[in-house]
């Protein structure tokens, strides 16, 4: 089981991860989607694993729909880089 403190350090290296993709998405010349959508799927994976220890259920709901844009972004990300392929 994992300690109190090792998840809410979890769970602000989630935040962290999710707000930095944000920023990169407003700021960036040119943004990447793998980068983009990698970086809020693993800061949302991060929140939800510290959110079994620190369970809200609003939270859990709303981790586990941005893990799912997440996937899909990085499913259509995965086809674009594959249509442009020769």
């Amino acid at each position: 089981m994992m300690s109190g403190f090792l998840a809410n350090i979890i769970g602000i290296i989630g935040s962290i991860l999710i707000v930095s993709a944000y920023a990169y998405n407003v700021y960036a010349k040119a943004v990447n989607a793998f980068i983009y959508n990698g970086t809020n799927l693993l800061g949302a994976l991060l929140l939800t694993l510290s959110l079994m220890v620190h369970f809200n259920l609003a939270s859990f709901l709303l981790e586990i729909v941005w893990i799912i844009i997440a996937v899909g972004g990085l499913w259509k990300a995965y086809q674009n880089h594959a249509r442009q392929q020769p």
